[in-house]
This record gives C-alpha cells, structure tokens and sequence, in this order.
C-alpha cells in the first residue's frame, strides 16, 4: 500500500488547460472515486497517477516519492482499463502472468502470485481458457487479476465497468468492494457513474472543468454539498432546484420565498446576502412532499414512474424549464393530471448563492 499526493497539479495540451492546480490526498487503503460529467478531466488525472501522460506542473508524490519523471514500470501502480485489452491468443494464465514475465520475474514466483490471484477473484477454474471463451464480467476479472498478480502498491481503475450491461455492472461493483475490503489496498477510480462512485467509495472527489469542486465522504457529499453542481450530480434522481428570493432574515435563519411554495423560513444564514438577492433552493426528491392543492400555488402531475418499491412522481414546475420529482414508497395514491402542493422538508433544504455555493446554517455561521 501506498499514499498518493497531488500538490498543484497542472496538465495542458497545447493550448487547451485540461487539469488546473489540483491539491489532493490519498491515503494508504483508501478507495478514492474521481467522478464527474465528461470532459472534466478525471481520465487524464488518473493518467497523471499512472505516468501514462507527463504533467505540465506541480508535485505527484507516491508514498514519499516524487514521481513526476518516474516511467509507470517504476511507479509500482497497477491499471485496469475500460477495455479488458487482453491477449486473444493467450490463455487466462498467460494473460495475468504477462507482465511478470516482462519484467523477468522467476518462474516459480509468476506461478505462485498468478495462482494467488486467481483464488482471490475465483478464476482458478478459468485459468486454461481463453478470453473469446470468457463472459464480459470474467473478463474483467482476468484485467483485474493481471494488474493485481504483479503486486503494485496502488491500483488504478479507468471506468472498468463501462461495458458491462446493468445485471454485470452490479455484480462487478461488489466483486470490486469485496476487493477492496479483503486486500485492503489503495484504489483510485474514475467514474462518470455518480451511484457507482457512491456504493464503492471512502471518499469522493468531484471534478468540474478540470478542477475539484469538491472532497468528501459520499454522506457529506449528499447531505453537504458545497456547490449547486455538486448537489445536482450527486443523487439520482437529481436534486429539485428552484429560483427562490431571499427576505428579511432573522437571528436563527432567512426567510425566502419560492414560486408555488410561498414563503419559508429556513435554518440557513443570509446574512451576507442582501434583501431580494436570487438564489437558488434546493431540495431532494425523498424530502419533498405531496399534499392535496390549496389555491392558486399548485403543481401539475405530469408523469408518475412506478419502480416496485418507490414511484417517482413528476410535476410541472412554477419557474424553469426541469420537472420536479417527488420519491416516496409505492403504491401511489397519485395519479397524472391531478394537481397538488408541495410541501418541502426544511430541515433538509439546501440554498445557494448566486455564484452556486451553498449558505450555510446560521448555528454554524454563529459557532465560527
């Protein structure tokens, strides 16, 4: 096991910034999931770790080392790609022993580690086939098994589950948890899958634009988002969000008010915020309640989603061009066409400024 440790870290392509000044750390046997939309740059970051792209400026230390110009051979990381990439004329064995026998391993070690591996993610019987003989998630294992069998101090995941179908992926994110937990090792993985991000990981790392918005377990991260962006790609469905305009505040919060929810009084500080400024409210679809239309302020029912255990229930919204989604438990009493009232949660309502950062609670505010 290793650490790993980002101090401004820079990339560029020509003219094009692609990583800017990211400051991150990694712990020995921490499970860390860079996620973000595409083009961010969670990729080319991972890339950065594993030596396969140079970096344009900063520190990459690996434990105490400085590795900026150490090649990947020397890095003692291991990497499992999108694509399983495996030998089509070698079998499951000689695929996973490949990289120990270019780097001139003793015979009987390259047997003994091979064999290890394949106890470990149950691919003893498969040892003799060859990958057209393999499903897509054995195959993935024989990737994993190949990058595990030389034994490196951290292992790197590119998107590995992206070509697996629904049944497959669910069932690689548990054999890649288990991993974790059995072995104990140092994992960082990239993701565009915000729920595989939050099933696997110790910690989140939200990328936007080539910079971190933010670092976090995936509770903070749900239940404390620090920006608008984060709220609305972490969670699915995706959080609710609304224009709101802030009023007079008081000692233990602000008072706003939201089209179709009226005026409510919320446990936010605004006192750097000035009466009629526009924010943004933000709600889960979980904390947001449905009652029967009182007056004018009343939402349309457009689509109701029914799942099994919970419904989804889609509403027209007041201002904005986005649904509203209310989750509850199933059955439904509620039916499309009907109006109602949404009633908000305001414990769990989240505000954000104009620039997107999220206000924080007025007893935090006070304590500091």
């Amino acid at each position: 096991m290793a650490s790993v440790t980002l101090e401004k870290i820079n990339k560029v392509f020509g003219s094009t910034h692609i990583i800017k000044d990211v400051d991150l750390s990694v712990g020995e046997g921490e499970f860390v999931v860079f996620v973000g939309p595409s083009g961010c740059g969670k990729s080319t970051l991972l890339r950065l770790i594993a030596g396969l792209e140079s970096i344009s400026g900063g520190e990459l230390r690996i434990g105490e080392q400085v590795v900026n110009d150490l090649p990947p051979r020397e890095r003692g990381v291991g990497m499992v790609f999108q694509s399983y990439a495996l030998y089509p004329h070698m079998t499951v064995y000689e695929n996973m022993a490949f990289g120990l026998k270019l780097a001139k391993t003793a015979k009987e070690t390259i047997d003994e580690r091979v064999m290890a591996t394949a106890r470990i993610l149950q691919l003893e019987e498969l040892l003799h086939r060859k990958p057209k003989e393999l499903s897509g998630g054995q195959r993935q294992r024989v990737a994993m098994g190949r990058a595990m069998a030389r034994e490196p101090r951290i292992l790197l995941f590119d998107e590995p589950l992206s070509n697996l179908d629904a049944s497959l992926r669910v069932q690689m994110r548990n054999e890649i948890a288990r991993l974790h937990h059995r072995l104990g090792s140092t994992m960082v993985y990239v993701t565009h899958d915000q729920v595989e991000a939050m099933t696997l990981a110790d910690k989140i790392v939200v990328l936007r634009d080539g910079r971190v918005e933010q670092v976090g377990s995936p509770h903070t991260l749900y239940q404390q988002p620090a920006t608008k962006f984060v709220a609305g790609f972490i969670g699915s469905p995706t959080m609710n969000f609304m224009p709101a305009e802030l009023m007079e505040g008081s000692a233990s919060g602000c008072q706003v008010r939201a089209p179709g929810l009226g005026e409510l009084a919320l446990p936010q500080s605004g006192d750097d915020q000035r009466p009629g400024a526009g924010l943004t409210l933000g709600v889960r679809p979980e904390h947001l309640r449905l009652a029967e239309a009182e007056g004018n302020n009343s939402f349309e029912i457009v689509n109701v989603e029914y799942l099994g255990n919970e419904v989804y229930v889609y509403l027209e919204p007041k201002a904005g061009d986005t649904l509203l989604i209310h989750r509850s438990e199933a059955p439904s009493r509620w039916k499309v066409g009907q109006r109602v009232a949404l009633v908000p949660e305001l414990e769990h309502v989240h505000l954000f400024d104009g620039n997107d950062k999220a206000l924080a609670l007025a007893k935090q505010s006070q304590a500091a």
